[in-house]
């Protein structure tokens, strides 16, 4: 009688039990499935990026654009990298490297030139102490320009050796800039195709514009040399101070060197006789009449003034 009331205890902790161990069980099915749809989940999600990253590559591979822009980030971080490394070395100067630096160099094999531009730019590279590279660059793009403005490359050379010495970075006291002296604050304009006035210090983009004046100016005169004193500026006064007969002068020294003949480096540069009609053929068969010369720069329409304004 006495065994009853302990077995009553003793069935409900084992029910207590068997619910705990049937809850606990339950929780770990629970974690396992769990588990297992999150793995699932985790692999497909992993599965769909891998494939999504292989589309993204096999795409980019295709796109030359986009391989370009990857091999400039990567070589850029190599750089930068390298350029770390040496800093922390100690060596300072290869961080003042530029691989690309010689593309704003103008300069020019003189054995890409012809035989009369090559002449001619040894001449020159003697005669004015500067180096032969450069200089062919510059004669080069006379030959090219002076035959699209119909303007003899002699010509041009000349005023580029009589107005800055072939210096791409000459000014005179008024603000005359570059090869062919340009006015750049007058001549702003002439300057906007070329990315602003700065560019008249390159040497290119300077006898470009150079050239234009030159033939605005030619133009206005109606003759080569009446054309070169408006150019320096001396249309309203008595005469050029010897400007034009000293361009003309060297001209002649170039067409003889061009021509084969033996020319010293220091011939002076005297005033020439009046051009023959062959020498300025190629700048006065275009040009209009001569337009009446105005009296004086009040009387000058304004948008003329600037080939008119003394440049010395």
């Amino acid at each position: 009688m006495r065994a009853e009331p302990t077995s009553a205890p003793r069935s409900a902790l084992t029910r207590v039990q068997q619910w705990w161990r049937s809850a606990l069980q339950s929780c770990s099915v629970f974690a396992r499935d769990v588990g297992h749809g999150l793995l699932e989940v985790s692999h497909n999600t992993l599965a769909l990026v891998g494939l999504a990253a292989v589309a993204a590559l096999v795409f980019a591979l295709g796109r030359a654009d986009i391989r370009r822009q990857v091999e400039l980030v990567a070589f850029e971080w190599l750089q930068n990298r390298h350029e770390e490394r040496e800093l922390a070395s100690g060596n300072l100067l290869v961080t003042a490297a530029e691989p690309d630096a010689v593309a704003r160099a103008t300069a020019a094999d003189p054995k890409d030139l012809t035989r009369q531009q090559a002449a001619v730019a040894q001449w020159l590279a003697r005669r004015y102490k500067v180096a032969p590279e450069p200089v062919s660059a510059l004669v080069k793009e006379a030959w090219a320009i002076g035959q699209r403005a119909n303007l003899e490359p002699t010509l041009i050379l000349a005023i580029v050796a009589i107005e800055s010495r072939f210096n791409p970075f000459a000014q005179s006291p008024v603000g005359a800039q570059g090869l062919m002296q340009v006015m750049t604050r007058v001549h702003d304009d002439k300057y906007e195709s070329f990315g602003g006035v700065h560019a008249a210090f390159d040497p290119i983009s300077n006898l470009r514009v150079g050239v234009q004046v030159l033939k605005e100016c030619i133009a206005r005169a109606g003759s080569l040399q009446e054309g070169l004193r408006y150019y320096v500026g001396a249309a309203l006064h008595d005469n050029d101070g010897g400007y034009a007969g000293k361009v003309l002068s060297e001209q002649a020294h170039l067409q003889a060197v061009a021509a084969g003949k033996s020319v010293p480096l220091n011939a002076p540069n005297l005033a020439p006789p009046a051009p023959a009609a062959a020498e300025v053929i190629n700048t006065e068969a275009s040009l209009p009449a001569a337009p009446e010369r105005p009296a004086s720069a009040a009387e000058t329409p304004a948008d003329q003034v600037a080939l008119l304004a003394p440049r010395r």
